[in-house]
C-alpha cells in the first residue's frame, strides 16, 4: 500500500508523500508553527517523498508543483480551515480506542440507519450525536450510516461535493471528533458505515488537476470531471482511490461503505477498480479480524454487481434495491407515477419480492430500452430496501417526507412491507417516528459562478418532473438549518405511535426465525387483484410459516386461508387500538385465531400477520 499525504511515524518523523507523474518536482512546504521550504525526492511511479524528523501533529503544510501555487495535499487527512487552507498533520496512533474486542455483525442482522451529521442534531458535529444513541439502541438500531464527511467547502453541505477524500469534515468535528462517534457506536453494539464518492470529486476546493492527470474527457459525469481509472497514468489514480477504503477502514475502525453511485464510475481495464478495492479489503479483512463491508448504489439492475471478482463481478456485498422502493412507493402514493411512470402494478411489487429488480430485461420506458437482468435467488441480505433515503427525501421541491405524503395508516403499511422483507432494511434519520421537517438540498460555496451554475442545475433538474414550483435556495442557510431534526417529537401523539410501529417490527424480524431466513426459496407471493397481496415467509425447515396480509387500497378485500394447518394464530394486525391514533371501529379488527380455510376481510390500507405450521402426518 502506498502511503499517500502525511504518515506521521510518532515522535517526530514524518513522511510526506504526494503522486504528481509529469511535475518536474515538488516542494513541501511548512507553514506552521515555523514556515519552512522542503525539496522532495522523486521516486518510483511518479511520487514525490520526503521524510522530515521534526514534525509535531497538526503541523500545517502545503505543496508545490514545479515551484508553482501553494496547493493543500490532495490525500489530507485534515483540513482545519476548510478546503483552501494548509493541510494538517494526523496522529491516528494518539487516539485511545476502547473497541478492542468489536468484531462486527454479520451483514444480515443490520438494521441501517442514514443520518447526515449536519441536520441530525442542532449542534451537528459527530460528538452531538453519541446522546442519542442509546435512544437508537432501544428502538432496535445496529448501524448507522453517515453520509459523506470528507471535507468539503463551507460548513454545510450533503457531502457529495466533497474534494478530500481522506479527510474527515472540520465544522462536524474532524478526525477526532469522528473516532468518537464510531468508539461509542461499538460500544454500544452499533457498527458504523460510512458514505464514499468515487464517481466524481466536488467543485470548490478541487486542487487535483494542479498535481496530475486525475481525470479524463474520456467520459462525462453528471455532476463533473469523470476520473481516470483507465487512461494514460491511470495507476496513480488507482492506487488513490483503491487505498481509501483502507485507510477508512484502519483509522477510523469503520464497518462498512457505501458506495455513491458505481455506475458512472468508467473503467474498461481487465481489472476493474472495484475488483481491485475488494482484493484489498479483502486482504485487510484478514488482517483485522473483523468483518469489512461495502455497499454499493447501482443504476445498473445487474447482479455482477454482488458477484464476486472470481465469477466476473465488481465484490460488492450488498446493493441498494431501488426497484424494490420504486414498486412500493407508487402503489402506496399514486402520484408517485409522475416519477417513476414504470412502476403502478402489484404484480412488480410481488417480484420485487421473490426476485429483487422489477425490471430483469423488460422494456422501459424512462430509459427508452430493455432494462436489467435476473437476480431471482440471490439471497435477501445482498440487497438493501427502503422507503426513504437522502434522495428521495431531498430531491423533491419541499424535502417532504414520505409521512407528508400520505396518510398515518398507509405509512404503517409501508413500514411494514420492508421489515417484512427478506432484504436488510435501512431508516432515513426521524423517519423512525415521522419526523416531519423537510431535508433540502444544501450548500455553502464561495464562489459566485459556481453558486449560479448550481442553483440552474436545480432548476432544470426539477423541471424534468414537471414541477413547477421553485426549489429552495440550497445557499440561504435557513434551507439547512431547516432541515434539522425535531427529535423532541418522537415521544409525541402519532409520532411516538409510529416509532413503536417501528420497534415492534424490528423486535419480530430479531426474534421470529420465520423472518430471518433470507432464502428467496423460502418466499411466495400471492397478487389480490390491483388491491393487495400475500407474502408467505417461512421458516427454513418449511414447517413455520408466516402470512402477511396487505391491503394497499382504499375498499375491504377477501382472503381465505391456507387449509395445510390446524389453526393460524395473529401476531401483529395495524388496526389494533394500540397502533391508532384514534378510536379505531370494531369491525375492522381481524380474529385472532383464524381457522383453516376462513375467509378473512382485511381492512382498507391495513397489514396483518398469521403464524401456523404445517400439519405433520401422523
Amino acid at each position: 500500500m502506498k502511503i499517500l499525504g502525511a504518515k506521521y511515524t510518532g515522535d517526530g518523523p514524518c513522511v510526506f508523500t504526494v503522486w504528481a507523474p509529469e511535475k518536474e518536482s515538488m516542494t513541501l512546504q511548512l507553514v506552521e508553527p515555523v514556515e519552512r521550504q522542503i525539496a522532495m525526492q522523486r521516486v518510483e511511479w511518479g511520487y514525490f517523498r520526503v521524510e522530515v524528523n521534526d514534525i509535531a501533529p497538526d503541523t500545517r503544510y502545503f505543496f508545490k508543483p514545479d515551484d508553482g501555487p501553494a496547493c493543500p495535499d490532495p490525500a489530507s487527512h485534515f483540513q482545519p480551515d476548510g478546503v483552501h487552507g494548509p493541510s494538517a498533520v494526523v496522529d491516528h496512533a494518539a487516539f485511545a480506542w476502547h473497541d478492542q474486542n468489536w468484531r462486527g455483525l454479520p451483514f444480515r442482522d443490520l438494521i441501517l440507519y442514514e443520518l447526515h451529521v449536519g441536520t441530525f442534531t442542532p449542534e451537528g458535529t459527530f460528538e452531538a450525536i453519541i446522546p442519542r444513541l442509546d435512544d437508537l439502541v432501544d428502538l432496535g438500531i445496529n448501524a448507522l450510516e453517515l453520509m459523506p464527511v470528507c471535507q468539503f467547502a463551507g460548513s454545510h453541505n450533503w457531502g457529495y461535493d466533497g474534494v478530500f477524500p481522506y479527510s474527515v469534515q472540520n465544522s462536524y468535528g474532524g478526525p477526532d471528533g469522528l473516532k468518537k462517534l464510531v468508539d461509542a457506536c461499538h460500544a454500544r453494539g452499533i457498527a458504523v458505515f460510512l458514505d464514499v464518492v468515487y464517481n466524481h470529486i466536488g467543485p470548490e476546493g478541487n486542487y487535483f488537476g494542479q498535481y496530475g492527470p486525475y481525470f479524463t474527457d474520456k467520459y462525462h459525469s453528471p455532476w463533473g470531471d469523470a476520473l481516470n481509472f483507465d487512461g494514460l497514468w491511470a495507476d496513480g489514480v488507482r492506487d488513490y482511490f483503491a487505498n481509501n477504503p483502507l485507510h477508512w477502514f484502519e483509522q477510523y475502525h469503520i464497518d462498512g461503505l457505501r458506495f455513491d453511485a458505481i455506475h458512472a464510475v468508467f473503467d474498461t481495464g481487465a481489472v476493474s477498480i472495484w475488483e481491485l478495492i475488494h482484493h484489498k479489503v479483502k486482504h485487510l479483512e484478514q488482517q483485522l479480524g473483523r468483518s469489512l463491508y461495502l455497499v454499493a448504489e447501482s443504476d445498473l439492475n445487474s447482479t455482477k454487481v454482488i458477484k464476486t471478482p472470481e465469477l466476473g463481478g465488481f465484490g460488492f456485498d450488498a446493493q441498494w434495491l431501488d426497484d424494490f422502493h420504486h414498486a412500493l412507493y407508487v402503489l402506496i402514493d399514486p402520484n408517485g407515477k409522475e416519477r417513476y411512470s414504470d412502476f403502478g402494478r402489484m404484480e412488480q411489487l410481488a417480484k420485487a419480492y421473490t426476485d429483487g429488480f422489477v425490471f430483469s430485461g423488460e422494456y422501459a420506458s424512462f430509459r427508452k430500452r430493455k432494462f436489467g437482468a435476473s437476480s431471482a435467488g440471490v439471497p435477501g441480505d445482498r440487497f438493501i430496501a427502503f422507503n426513504l433515503n437522502h434522495d428521495q427525501v431531498g430531491n423533491r421541491v419541499g424535502g417532504e417526507r414520505l409521512c407528508q405524503l400520505v396518510s398515518f395508516e398507509q405509512l404503517k403499511v409501508a413500514t411494514a412491507a420492508v421489515f417484512l422483507s427478506p432484504y436488510v432494511p435501512l431508516l432515513f434519520m426521524g423517519e423512525e417516528y415521522a419526523d416531519e421537517s423537510p431535508f433540502f438540498y444544501f450548500v455553502d460555496h464561495s464562489e459566485k459562478e459556481l453558486i449560479e451554475a448550481v442553483k440552474k442545475g436545480r432548476k432544470e433538474e426539477f423541471s424534468i418532473f414537471g414541477w413547477n414550483a421553485e426549489p429552495p435556495d440550497p445557499f440561504d442557510e435557513a434551507t439547512f438549518t431547516g432541515s434539522k431534526l425535531q427529535w423532541q417529537k418522537r415521544t409525541e401523539g402519532k409520532h411516538r405511535i409510529i416509532l413503536d410501529w417501528h420497534r415492534k417490527l424490528i423486535d419480530l424480524r430479531r426474534t421470529e426465525p420465520v423472518l430471518q431466513n433470507i432464502s428467496k426459496n423460502a418466499i411466495a407471493v400471492t397478487v389480490l387483484g390491483q388491491a393487495g397481496f400475500v407474502l408467505n415467509r417461512q421458516s427454513a425447515d418449511g414447517q413455520c410459516h408466516f402470512f402477511c396480509l396487505f391491503n394497499l387500497s382504499d375498499e375491504a378485500v377477501s382472503y381465505a386461508m391456507p387449509t395445510w394447518t390446524h389453526s393460524w394464530n395473529k401476531i401483529l394486525d395495524s388496526k389494533e387500538p394500540h397502533w391508532q391514533p384514534t378510536q379505531p371501529a370494531d369491525d375492522q379488527l381481524l380474529p385472532t385465531t383464524a381457522q383453516p380455510g376462513q375467509t378473512l376481510t382485511l381492512p382498507p390500507w391495513s397489514v396483518s400477520i398469521y403464524s401456523g405450521h404445517i400439519i405433520r402426518p401422523d
